[in-house]
């Protein structure tokens, strides 16, 4: 059996996360990040069999990180722990991972009102077509991704704010990765308020991180 750890950055996400927990495959290790909660996500996640990892140091990009060196198994997978993006496509992600892919993201499709409000999808798409542009195949920055954990340390990503899933695929494209895109169904969170496509506010400061990190990538391959 394929060995598969998932790390769940988490930030107040006490309400949807045993949902997310359940629904894990069978086999596939949780390991959630909390990154500086206050609602008793660490408790939630200790109660339902995680493993429980605690980054004081804000920014998606830091507790992601904070899981990777957490995580032993040869496959890690990352999550949203808002009930948002299944756990049952996991699998499939690894699979394509196991059969040859150096890293494999979800592209989201919207089910449901309210899944991705339009602020936040406009961002993402203008982004996701400028890496198209540079040769990277994808249509979403992908919150949900597949691949080998050494590898992924090896990419050397060090952004740790919300720009790291872009840093990521800049990094893996200038490292000649193969990366497959799958389709993942996209839902309303199940939990409190998304801290980044929740307001146009939040929105747009993860668009400035991104735009900083693109800038910054960039710059340096020349």
């Amino acid at each position: 059996m394929i060995s598969v750890d998932v790390v769940l950055p988490c930030l107040d996400e006490a309400e949807a996360l045993p949902g997310v927990l359940r629904r894990l495959p069978t086999g596939y290790r949780a390991i959630v990040v909390d990154n500086g909660s206050t609602d008793g996500t660490a408790r939630v996640a200790a109660t339902a069999g995680a493993v429980v990892v605690r980054e004081p140091r804000r920014g998606y990009g830091a507790a992601v990180h904070a899981g990777l060196l957490a995580a032993s198994a040869e496959y890690v997978c990352v999550l949203d722990g808002d009930g948002s993006l299944p756990p049952e496509a996991l699998p499939a992600m690894v699979a394509a991972v196991d059969e040859g892919a150096d890293l494999a993201v979800g592209r989201r499709v919207p089910h449901g009102a309210g899944a991705w409000p339009w602020h936040a999808r406009a961002g993402n798409a203008l982004i996701a077509m400028v890496l198209r542009r540079r040769g990277i195949p994808v249509h979403d920055i992908g919150p949900v991704r597949a691949g080998r954990r050494a590898a992924l340390l090896a990419l050397d990503v060090r952004d740790r704010g919300s720009g790291y899933p872009l840093e990521l695929l800049l990094r893996a494209n200038a490292a000649g990765w193969l990366v497959h895109e799958t389709d993942v169904e996209y839902a309303p969170r199940t939990g409190g308020r998304s801290k980044v496509s929740g307001s146009v506010r939040g929105t747009v400061r993860a668009a400035w991180a991104m735009a900083a990190v693109l800038v910054s990538v960039l710059a340096g391959a020349r």
